[in-house]
Order: C-alpha cells, then sequence, then structure tokens
C-alpha cells in the first residue's frame, strides 16, 4: 500500500512531461500536415533528380579540370 505513495506522483509527474512534449509539437507544427509525406511519395520528381545529376558532373568536371 505504500508503494501507492509514490507512484500516484511519478505517474502525474509522468503525464504532465507527456502533455507538455503534445502541446510542444502542436505548437511547433507538428501535426500541421498529416496527409502531404504520404501523397508527395506518389508524385513524381525526376526532373529534381536529372538538375541535380547535372549539377554533381558539372562539379565532377570542374574538379577534373583543376587538377589537370
Amino acid at each position: 500500500m505504500e508503494i501507492i505513495y509514490l507512484l500516484i506522483p511519478v505517474a502525474l509527474i509522468l503525464v504532465g512531461i507527456a502533455l507538455k512534449l503534445f502541446f510542444w509539437a502542436v505548437k511547433d507544427g507538428q501535426f500541421e500536415d498529416l496527409e502531404g509525406p504520404g501523397h508527395s511519395i506518389l508524385f513524381d520528381d525526376d526532373q529534381d533528380l536529372e538538375t541535380e545529376v547535372k549539377r554533381k558532373t558539372g562539379e565532377q568536371e570542374k574538379q577534373e579540370g583543376e587538377t589537370k
């Protein structure tokens, strides 16, 4: 029975921490767009990939030109 005197305050502290973290996440905007990441998988971003590959190959050619 004496353990209840320890468990109840510990449980209340843990609930308080959980609530504080939840409200921090809401205020920080963690729950703003729940569907966006799921839908982003469906979109094609080949153009972004192509420009990144071109940029990287351009940097490599530039570095090779400097070493020669």
